[in-house]
């Protein structure tokens, strides 16, 4: 019967030829990248949600200038301007 040798494997984590990176570091940094990933964005709905309601607000119909409309005109004056024009 051969003996059974327990082997340690320490190859976890990022081997270079100069240094290895462990792996717990790699989680670490992956771990760190995906939070501030979700908190940034966070704040850009917050700004795009707050950049749409300043545009709503000036747009709103109580801060654009009121235009002037030219009053109601009878029938009876278009048809007396119309006959005026053909005469001349």
């Amino acid at each position: 019967m051969t003996p059974t040798t327990s082997k340690s494997w320490d190859n976890s984590g990022l081997n270079l030829p100069l240094f290895s990176i462990p792996q717990s570091f790699l989680l670490q940094i992956g771990t760190a990248s995906i939070l501030l990933l979700l908190t940034t964005e966070k704040a850009t709905v917050k700004a795009l949600e707050s950049m749409g309601q300043a545009s709503e607000e000036l747009f709103r119909g109580d801060r654009l200038p009121i235009l002037p409309f030219p009053e109601a005109v009878d029938d009876s004056t278009l048809q007396t301007s119309a006959r005026g024009g053909e005469r001349g």
